[in-house]
């Protein structure tokens, strides 16, 4: 079973179902690649093996249908909810505190017979693009060791990425699936709000968050992603943003009707060459498959991203300094550095925290305005592909581009509220991963996965040297 651990989710289910392997055999396979490359890597938190081939076991051993999930080796972020596991959200101030009860997703997924091989590594308080925290440490890139794996979705995407998972739930408030996505090379959905409950994430989700963040699938293919997006979302009673949409199948020939709009960069914030050509390599694969595919940027970006700081950056900042007050010594370099970006601001007044909640609805509205011609949209994730750990700043045709700015791509579409893929396209000189992004307008998740699928045609996962 060489490389099983490399294959995708819906190949590994299939041998399943065929009996080419059995769920505990396809466990072990997991075990050994987790207790080979963890310790370089630094993705799993909390991983037994025994408790592992234990659930691997059951749907061996039990009759009836199977779920649709039904042994499939599945990893979570430390931020959701797993009963019996750490969800400690990579803080000392939360250090020790074991989840009593599953996240709504995490429940679903169980019921759907996935093995649930434990929980992923993520920056304090999920507050960075890069993965790194005082209780466990840095999480490597599996391209790169002296690279980070993203944030805040960093062990999740490095799990996958070198088959120690074959997919898993991260969360995304301003591009924290799609951001490590992008660094190691695999695939990512940030859903539109509601399409999977967030019931069970820490922090909670509301307020500002309701908006801006959403627990999302990520895995190496599209079609995995496309796959645990359908199992796995649905409406949720207790869920106050929690949408009744279902399933929408879109062939072929129906979404090569839809126009996509593309464009390099946001004209104030420049993207490196190779993310220029990663983009115009995903135009051209599309047009070649039929897609009408045309220059067109919102004029809505540069208000879209001012929302998001004062929301995200700003609120976000105040949220943690009531978490962390009186015992700041006990905090992570990266939180510290996140709290010294938001800091050099006043703190929001009632005043202006009310404006910013009126202010994002008609900048939303003027979005989806100019998304009415332009339903979907092509685009980098990033200015950068992944950077040096602790790296902050970085030069970009005689231009300095600093680290939250380099992140924009992604931050306007959680301001937006819609759905947003990210699958690889390109490699940078030193052969690091490049993706694109395909967003598009509020519950069109399918339209975008779509999308995306198609032009994972030419181009796709790869598996990083170590992980063979």
């Amino acid at each position: 079973m060489s490389g099983v651990v490399l294959r995708s989710a819906v190949e590994m289910l299939s041998m399943l179902r065929a009996r080419k392997i059995s769920a505990l055999e396809l466990a072990d396979e997991h075990i050994r690649q987790i207790e080979r490359l963890n310790p370089l890597l630094n993705a799993f938190i909390d991983f037994d093996a025994d408790r592992v081939r234990t659930q691997a076991a059951a749907p061996d051993q039990a009759g009836g249908t199977p779920g649709l999930l039904s042994g499939l080796p599945m990893s979570v972020k430390a931020s959701i909810s797993v009963a019996g596991h750490r969800c400690e959200t990579g803080s000392l101030l939360n250090q020790g505190h074991i989840a009593a009860t599953d996240a709504v997703i995490v429940s679903r997924m169980r019921q759907a017979g996935a093995v649930v091989l434990g929980t992923t590594n993520c920056p304090e308080f999920l507050m960075a693009y890069e993965t790194d925290n005082r209780v466990y440490g840095r999480t490597s890139n599996p391209w790169d060791f002296e690279r980070t794996a993203g944030g805040s979705s960093g062990g999740e995407s490095a799990a996958i990425a070198a088959g120690l998972s074959a997919g898993g739930l991260g969360s995304d408030s301003g591009g924290s699936v799609r951001e490590p996505a992008h660094f190691t090379g695999i695939c990512a959905l940030k859903p539109t709000p509601g399409r999977i409950p967030g019931d069970g994430h820490l922090p909670p989700c509301v307020g500002p968050f309701s908006l801006l963040g959403s627990i999302g699938p990520m895995a190496r293919t599209i079609g995995d992603v496309s796959l645990l997006f359908r199992v796995l979302s649905g409406h949720a009673d207790a869920e106050p943003v929690s949408a009744p949409v279902a399933w929408q199948q879109h062939s072929m020939k129906e979404l090569q009707q839809i126009p996509i709009g593309f464009f390099e960069d946001d004209g104030l914030i420049p993207v490196t060459a190779e993310t220029r050509c990663a983009v115009w390599s995903a135009v051209t694969s599309l047009r070649r498959q039929g897609f009408r595919v045309e220059p067109f940027r919102p004029c809505a970006l540069k208000e879209a991203r001012e929302l998001w700081w004062k929301l995200f950056v700003r609120s976000g900042a105040m949220l943690v300094d009531r978490l962390v007050a009186g015992r700041e010594a006990l905090i992570s370099p990266v939180l510290r550095d996140f709290l010294r970006i938001a800091h050099a601001e006043e703190p929001l007044s009632g005043q202006e925290l009310l404006t910013a909640w009126v202010d994002c609805d008609l900048v939303r509205g003027k979005m989806l305005a100019e998304m009415r011609e332009w339903p979907v949209l092509l685009l980098p994730v990033c200015s950068v592909p992944a950077f040096r750990h602790g790296e902050r700043e970085w030069d970009i045709g005689g231009q300095a581009v600093g680290y939250l700015d380099a992140m924009r791509y992604t931050q306007w579409f959680n301001v937006l509220g819609g759905p947003a893929a990210v699958l690889p396209v390109g490699r940078s000189p030193e052969g690091l991963p490049i993706g694109v992004q395909i967003a598009g307008r509020p519950y069109q998740d399918e339209v975008v996965l779509g999308v995306a699928a198609a032009l994972e045609r030419d181009f796709g996962y790869l598996p990083p040297p170590l992980a063979v």
